[in-house]
């Protein structure tokens, strides 16, 4: 399973996973090579075709190797370009889109029945996918859904296209598949949408987001509540009310900018504008004076001046985000920004971002300087430090969603395992990440350590079938500064 793009994308390859797990297939060893290979893809920036017919392009030599592989693509570009996939790379087996993924298995299965490939693109959603069985990537921490599709028309994006209009799940169903994640051993969950504080407009209910993060809040077992992304239109004080008040959810907030220019926010079909945004990060503040504001921002959007530019740096300057994930403006076909006039030059936009990656790393080196010395509680993960082994070292994120590495003795690396939580204090800071090398001042072994433990075979598990994840192609890794989220709400 190959998974590019946003969060969403993340969660329905859980999705996938379930279903094909559910069907009977089992995970690929390592050193083996697979029977069914998935990419789950994004369509949101220029680089996502390149991307995907280069990993199909070296897959096809192992497919002609293997008699009887199966390659499938889903996800937005599938949605986006159809028949055309299977038209550039005729090796592809099955092209299955957003809107109905619990279809995979059967799709599998009749392309190998029929020895011909399968297109199947709905143009609305079959089945909400949290109906669908999920193999969960993490025991400790779980994606949520509330929502999928989007209602907004930003000339830049394309997701509304592929994903469709808004539906929201009931209050009810997003609770009680918490509780039972909760159950199972997870003590943090991220709700996700579209635009996640439009949630409640199918049903009529404006506050239904807040009410949702207040609900949360009263779900024993539960320790951390994120969610992302929140749309600046929609972002209520009520909202920000329920944030500041549910012990539960954590003082971190990812709230897409895109432009500090009033004038390109209008052309980007953003409602809202410079002096609106700020006054939001200005509320949030005063609720929460320790939140750490995350954002989006897209440089070089079609007739995008020096001046306008020069707006986008003074938000940054003013707002002090912790990070700003960084996009240079991709055209999109089919988005009405591809065929706006004053497309910029490459060099110009490249100039621009450049400038906007130095300020940004400059303000969040000092705004995690001024964390040195205190000390955070760290929920310990898995795989965020790379170097972790070579440095003794262990990772994770504290309770504002920044990543802290932190030094352990032998107890702490007995005893420790992802889920659990240790209190440390930082002792160094860089722009996007924190070191806390004094060592572990307390260890809080947590069921979701337990549950950890248990799916990794530290403790007496009952026999199950977990579905593989091979690694097939070499794509090269984006840049630090442009790892954000996907439709860029």
């Amino acid at each position: 399973m190959r998974t590019y793009g946003c969060q969403m994308n993340v969660h329905d390859s859980e999705r996938l996973s379930g279903l094909l797990e559910d069907a009977g297939y089992q995970r690929a060893a390592e050193d083996a090579t697979p029977d069914v290979v998935v990419f789950n893809t994004c369509a949101v920036r220029e680089n996502a075709d390149n991307r995907l017919y280069g990993n199909l392009g070296h897959l096809r030599p192992v497919k002609d190797s293997h008699p009887g592989m199966q390659i499938a693509v889903g996800g937005c570009l599938a949605q986006k370009d159809r028949g055309e996939i299977v038209r550039r790379a005729p090796w592809v087996d099955i092209v299955f889109g957003t809107h109905n993924i619990g279809s995979l298995p059967t799709l599998l299965e009749r392309s190998r029945v029929q020895r011909e490939a399968q297109v199947e693109i709905q143009e609305s959603l079959e089945t909400f996918p949290s109906t669908l069985p999920t193999r969960r990537e993490s025991a400790y921490a779980a994606w949520v859904s509330i929502s999928v599709g989007c209602n907004n028309t930003c000339t830049f994006c394309i997701v509304p296209a592929l994903r469709g209009k808004e539906k929201d799940r009931r209050p009810g169903d997003v609770l009680a598949e918490i509780r039972a994640l909760v159950a199972e051993g997870a003590i943090e969950v991220t709700l996700l949408g579209q635009n996640v504080n439009a949630y409640g407009s199918e049903f009529g209910d404006r506050e239904a987001f807040s009410k949702l993060l207040r609900a949360c809040g009263e779900i024993e077992g539960l320790e951390r509540v994120r969610f992302t992304s929140p749309h600046p239109r929609d972002f209520t004080d009520d909202v920000i009310a329920a944030m500041a008040e549910t012990p539960n959810v954590m003082p971190q907030l990812h709230m897409p900018l895109q432009s500090g220019s009033s004038r390109v926010l209008k052309a980007m079909r953003r409602s809202y504008r410079q002096e609106r945004f700020l006054g939001i990060v200005d509320k949030v503040r005063a609720a929460m004076p320790d939140a750490a504001i995350t954002t989006d921002i897209i440089v070089g959007f079609p007739g995008e001046t020096e001046e306008d530019f020069a707006e986008t740096l003074h938000v940054v300057r003013e707002a002090r985000f912790a990070q700003a994930y960084t996009f240079q403006y991709s055209k999109r076909p089919g988005t009405p920004a591809a065929t706006m006039e004053g497309q910029l030059p490459k060099e110009v936009v490249q100039e621009r971002y450049e400038r906007l990656v130095e300020l940004q790393n400059a303000i969040s080196w000092e705004e995690n300087k001024k964390l040195v010395g205190r000390e955070v509680e760290v929920l310990v993960a898995e795989g965020e430090g790379r170097k972790d082994g070579d440095r003794r070292r262990m990772s994770g994120r504290a309770p504002d969603n920044r990543l802290v590495h932190f030094g352990v003795d032998d107890e702490a690396l007995a005893s420790l395992r992802p889920g659990d939580t240790a209190a440390v204090e930082v002792t160094y800071a860089a722009p996007h990440h924190l070191v806390a090398d004094s060592g572990v001042r307390r260890v809080r072994r947590t069921r979701a350590g337990d549950a950890w433990a248990v799916r990794n075979g530290r403790e007496p598990q009952a026999p199950g079938v977990l579905l593989g994840m091979p690694k097939v192609g070499a794509p090269a890794p984006e840049p630090a500064a442009a790892a954000g989220g996907c439709c860029d709400a």
